[in-house]
C-alpha cells in the first residue's frame, strides 16, 4: 500500500514538472504533456555514460537511472536487468533485443520506443506511457502492469501470467487501469493475464491465445479477437459492443458470458 501511494504521489510530482495538473486516471493527461520540449525529447546521458554505470552496478546494487533523460538514445542490447529506471524519459529510445528483466520502469516515458524483442520479464511498469511504443516479440511474462499501450504494436508478443489490472483498494485519484486501446496484439501470447477493467477497445487480438485470461469489467468495444483462442477466458461484466468474436477455439468455455454487456451487439458469426 506505501508503495502504491508513493507510486501516485510520483504521478502528481512527474505532471507538475511536465506542466500539467493531477489527473484521475490516464484520460486527458497527455495532452498537458510537450513531447517536444527539452525534458522530453533530449538525452542528459549517452549510450557511453549508460554502458559505464551498468559495468559498476552489481546484483545487489543494480544501475540507478532513475529521473534520468535518455530520450532518443540507442541502447539496444544492452543488459538493463534489475536497472531503476523509475520515472525516466525514454521517449523514441531504442531498446531493441534489450534485456530488462526485473527492472523498474514504475512512471516511466516510453512514448514511441522501440522495444522489439525485448526482454521484459518480470519488470514493473505501474504508471508507465508506452503510447505508439514498438513491442513485437517482446517478452512481458510476469510483468505488473498498469500502463498506457495505446496505438502500440505488441504482434506476437508474450504476456503470460502477467498482472495488469489495477489494485482497487487504493484508487483514490480515479481509475488507472491498462490501456490497449487501438493496440496491435496478433499473434500474441496472453495467457493467464489479469487484464481486469483494462480498456481494450479496438485492439486486434487475432489469431491470439487469451487462455484464462481475465477480463472482468473490461473494456472490449470493437476489439478484434478473430481466430483467438479463448478457452477460460472470463468476461463477466465486460463490454463487448462491436466486438468480433468469429472463429473462435474454445468458445464453450469462454467464462461470465451470460453476465457480460452488450454482447447481442457482437459480433460472432
Amino acid at each position: 500500500m506505501r508503495r502504491t501511494a508513493g507510486l501516485l504521489a510520483g504521478v502528481v510530482g512527474l505532471l507538475a514538472v511536465t506542466g500539467s495538473e493531477p489527473a484521475g486516471a490516464q484520460t486527458g493527461m497527455m495532452q498537458h504533456v510537450d513531447l517536444t520540449s527539452p525534458k522530453m525529447s533530449e538525452a542528459e546521458l549517452s549510450r557511453t555514460d549508460v554502458i559505464a554505470l551498468l559495468e559498476a552496478a552489481s546484483a545487489d546494487q543494480p544501475a540507478d537511472l532513475a529521473d534520468k533523460g535518455l530520450n532518443g538514445l540507442d541502447l539496444s542490447g544492452l543488459d538493463l536487468s534489475g536497472a531503476d529506471l523509475s520515472r525516466s524519459r525514454l521517449n523514441r529510445v531504442n531498446l531493441k533485443g534489450a534485456v530488462l528483466r526485473g527492472a523498474k520502469l514504475d512512471l516511466a516515458w516510453l512514448i514511441e520506443a522501440d522495444l522489439e524483442n525485448a526482454d521484459l520479464r518480470d519488470v514493473s511498469m505501474i504508471q508507465a506511457q508506452l503510447i505508439k511504443a514498438r513491442l513485437a516479440g517482446a517478452d512481458l511474462s510476469d510483468a505488473r502492469v498498469i500502463a498506457d499501450f495505446e496505438g502500440a504494436n505488441l504482434e506476437g508478443a508474450k504476456l503470460t501470467n502477467a498482472s495488469m489490472a489495477p489494485d482497487m483498494r487504493n484508487q483514490s485519484m480515479g481509475l488507472m487501469r491498462t490501456v490497449f486501446r487501438s493496440a496491435m496484439l496478433d499473434r500474441a501470447d496472453l495467457s493467464g493475464t489479469d487484464l481486469a477493467w483494462a480498456d481494450m477497445e479496438f485492439a486486434k487480438l487475432r489469431d491470439s491465445v487469451l487462455v484464462d485470461v481475465d477480463f472482468n469489467m473490461a473494456r472490449l468495444g470493437g476489439v478484434d479477437m478473430t481466430g483467438a483462442d479463448v478457452t477460460g477466458m472470463n468476461v463477466a461484466g465486460a463490454n463487448l459492443a462491436s466486438a468480433k468474436l468469429r472463429q473462435l477455439t474454445g468458445e464453450d468455455q469462454i467464462k461470465g458470458l451470460d453476465q457480460a454487456i452488450n454482447l447481442n451487439r457482437a459480433f460472432r458469426k
